[in-house]
C-alpha cells in the first residue's frame, strides 16, 4: 500500500493483506480486504450521498455497513463492509439467464417498493443535470468512455452541444428510489437471490428509468463481450422489461444513456 491512510482507516487495516479491483468505471481506488471494502476518490458529492445512502438503507437493502468516513486533504476515504456474494457479470450469471433475471427481478421490486418520502438522498433530473453542466465546464467527461456514436458526424458535436439537448429535452419523471448506476459489478447474487447492492454513490430518488436504461445496457454489452473475450449467449436484455412487466419507453431509454455520457 503505497498511500498513507487516516488513522481513523488504519485502525481497521492495519496488518490486514488488501488487493485491488480494477472491475468497473467509477474511477476510485477500490481495495479489497477479507472483510472490508476501502474506497478512495477526490472529494465529492458521489462518496457522502453514497455514505448518507447507506446509513438510511440499513433494515430496507441489503447494502455494506460504515465502519469508517474521513474526508483528508482532498480525499475522501469509505471503509465499508464486504458484502458476500457474486457480481452479476461473472460467469455463472453470464451463462444462466434465469437465475440473472430472477436476481434482477428482486433488485427492482425492492428497490420500487421503498418509500421515498423521508429520503434524504435527490439524484432527480434538477440535480442530475446541474451537476452535468459542471462536469462539462470543468473538463471532467471523459470522451475515451463515450459510446462512439454520441459524438461525431451522426452525432453530438461536444459535450456541451449534448448538456444542451439534455437540458432542453428532459423528460417527465417516474420518481422511485433508484441504484444510480444499475450496472451488473454493482449488483451481487448468490444463486437466485440478491445478496448486496454496492456502488452506492449516485443512488437516490430519480426516474425509474435511470436504473432501467443502465441495466438494460450493462447485460446487452457484458453479453456482447464488451469487457473481455467472452462473448455469451445470453439473451437477458431482451427479456428484461417483460419480466418485469415494463414497456420499454425508447425515448427514456436513449435520454438517460446520453445522460450517463456525462458523468
Amino acid at each position: 500500500m503505497e498511500r498513507d491512510l487516516p488513522q481513523a482507516i488504519k485502525k481497521w487495516t492495519a496488518g490486514h493483506v488488501c488487493t485491488f479491483d480494477h472491475t468497473g468505471l467509477s474511477g476510485s481506488e477500490v481495495w479489497l480486504f477479507e472483510d472490508w471494502v476501502l474506497k478512495i476518490e477526490p472529494a465529492g458529492m458521489e462518496l457522502a450521498n453514497e455514505a448518507q445512502a447507506i446509513a438510511w438503507l440499513q433494515g430496507r437493502l441489503p447494502v455494506p455497513e460504515i465502519r469508517a468516513f474521513v474526508i483528508e486533504d482532498g480525499w475522501t476515504y469509505d471503509l465499508m463492509t464486504r458484502l458476500p456474494g457474486k457480481m452479476l457479470c461473472d460467469t455463472p450469471y453470464m451463462e444462466d439467464e434465469e437465475k440473472q433475471l430472477a436476481v434482477l427481478t428482486e433488485v427492482f421490486d425492492s428497490l420500487w417498493a421503498i418509500d421515498i418520502t423521508d429520503c434524504p438522498c435527490q439524484q432527480t433530473l434538477d440535480i442530475k443535470l446541474k451537476q452535468a453542466r459542471e462536469n462539462v465546464l470543468q473538463g471532467r467527461v471523459d470522451l475515451s468512455l463515450v459510446e462512439p456514436e454520441t459524438f461525431g458526424p451522426d452525432g453530438f458535436k461536444d459535450p456541451m452541444d449534448l448538456l444542451c439537448y439534455l437540458e432542453t429535452h428532459r423528460p417527465t419523471e417516474d420518481l422511485v428510489f433508484c441504484h444510480g448506476d444499475l450496472c451488473l459489478p454493482n449488483i451481487l447474487g448468490h444463486d437466485q437471490k440478491l445478496s448486496g447492492l454496492i456502488d452506492l454513490g449516485r443512488m437516490g430518488v430519480a426516474d425509474r428509468w435511470q436504473d432501467l436504461a443502465l441495466c438494460y445496457r450493462s447485460l446487452r454489452d457484458n453479453a456482447r463481450g464488451c469487457f473481455g473475450d467472452q462473448v455469451y449467449a445470453n439473451q437477458a436484455a431482451s427479456k428484461l422489461f417483460r419480466r418485469l412487466g415494463v414497456v420499454p419507453d425508447q425515448e427514456k431509454l436513449r435520454y438517460y444513456l446520453l445522460l450517463d455520457e456525462l458523468f
